[in-house]
């Protein structure tokens, strides 16, 4: 019998563009957010909540998202995160045409408008797409190329994408913003929100006239088993959980308060006069350009160099980074890459502090999938629980950074990366002592 080979170029296609996607819209929360930060006399808490809104859609959606992948396959999991996601996109596009003027209820001192009302619900169903498209695009790529080493390759290329999205997305906020001012709105970004809206419009209708292999969708009588044990027996995984989440706010954190420290002209930040958040955007997306790089390097040494010796080097380097810069005085500056609408590219003078958070993006990029390999190595058939209590604790990305804009409001940017330490000290007690399976007595076959 013979059969018949499928080409599946363009559905590979799709889901590399819908890999930078994922990336592009989670990473327009943060530079969204000095929009918001600026509409609210600077409040560091308030600008960083669509970022909170995104990431707190995880920990609805992360095991339900595992489920519909069983119950109703990729295609159709996929083609529903699309639809959510222009819908999500088109609500913060909203927040700038309705509600300005319409008081809410106050909070903190702040009488919250409508239209943050709805910037927060459109970050919020951005974040059930993204943990949906999450869930789909990586087993996805592997059925499109066969598997093994060819699957393998599209994932990793998917990946690359995924970081070179994240790159570009503060750099293009920041140069569209240019300096935050009072009258700088979500009008202003508009442009991006519509080309995504576009992204996922055409990737839906594309991926609807493809057949798409379905070897895990669940037929109807099928059985569900029942096991004896579960993730949560194995202390390893548990304390990966607790990484898993630690190091999503840890990734989210440092360059999120980066850019709004850069893009704060008051004494409290980092004084730049004019193009602060463009400058900001510059430097957030080297961050991400430098994760690209470590995942590039982290891919060529994995063969010979160990998940956890990985872990423990970069985590260690990330919190000599982090120390020296919350020491630095901000007076001591460095020359590092700004853009401008208006002046292009051009180099700006920035604290030196700036340059050793960036530097921190190569120690982050090497963590989830360490995290993650460390963290299910030996549990066998309880993997793919394991997996959907994995993606539910990326809500860490919305959780920390929020508390770290609560400790900046209260004693500064700098003071506030002590709590980037602390969660980096849990991660090299992890990589260290709290990876190893001690519950090897529990059967997994």
């Amino acid at each position: 019998m013979t059969t018949e080979k499928k080409n599946y170029a363009l559905p590979i296609a799709i889901m590399f563009a819908l890999f930078a996607m994922i990336s592009f819209v989670t990473n327009l929360a943060a530079p969204f957010g000095t929009i918001w930060k600026n509409e609210y006399a600077g409040s560091n808490v308030l600008g960083m909540m669509g970022n909170m809104m995104n990431f707190l859609a995880y920990f609805f959606m992360g095991i339900p998202a595992g489920n519909m992948l069983v119950k109703i396959g990729y295609k159709k999991t996929a083609l529903i995160a699309m639809a959510i996601g222009v819908l999500g996109l088109f609500t913060q596009f909203l927040s700038s045409k309705i509600g300005a003027t319409t008081d809410v209820f106050a909070f903190g001192g702040f009488t919250i408008k409508l239209n943050f009302i709805i910037y927060l619900l459109g970050a919020f169903i951005c974040g059930f797409c993204v943990c949906m498209l999450n869930t789909v695009v990586n087993p996805m790529l592997n059925l499109l190329g066969g598997g093994g080493n060819k699957g393998n390759q599209l994932i990793q290329t998917g990946g690359a994408l995924n970081s070179l999205s994240g790159t570009l997305t503060p750099l293009f906020v920041g140069a569209l913003i240019g300096t935050v001012t009072a009258q700088t709105t979500m009008t202003d970004v508009s442009s991006l929100l519509f080309i995504a809206m576009g992204v996922f419009a055409s990737a839906f209708i594309i991926i609807s006239f493809f057949s798409i292999p379905e070897p895990h969708l669940q037929k109807g009588g099928s059985l569900k088993t029942n096991f004896t044990h579960s993730p949560w027996s194995f202390r390893h995984t548990v304390l990966g959980v607790i990484g898993i989440f630690i190091y999503v706010g840890v990734e989210i954190g440092i360059p999120g308060t980066l850019n709004f420290y850069l893009a704060d002209a008051s004494d409290k930040g980092a004084g730049l006069l004019t193009n602060g958040a463009a400058i900001g955007g510059a430097i957030a997306a080297i961050y991400w350009l430098l994760m690209l790089v470590g995942r590039s390097i982290s891919s060529a040494i994995s063969g010979k160099v160990s998940s956890r010796t990985q872990l423990i080097v970069v985590s260690a380097a990330a919190i000599l980074f982090v120390l020296i810069a919350i020491f630095t005085p901000k007076t001591i500056t460095v020359s590092m890459p700004g853009y401008s609408v208006t002046e292009g590219f051009n180099m700006s003078q920035v604290p030196l502090s700036a340059l050793f958070l960036v530097l921190c993006g190569l120690s982050t990029s090497v963590m989830w999938g360490g995290i993650f390999n460390l963290a299910v190595e030996g549990l066998g058939k309880y993997t793919a629980q394991a997996s959907g209590i994995f993606m539910m604790m990326v809500v860490g990305g919305g959780v920390l950074p929020l508390l770290q804009q609560f400790i900046s409001d209260s004693v500064g940017y700098m003071a506030s990366y002590w709590l980037i330490i602390a969660a980096l000290v849990y991660l090299l007690f992890y990589g260290l002592v709290g990876s190893k399976n001690v519950n090897k007595d529990i059967p997994v076959e």
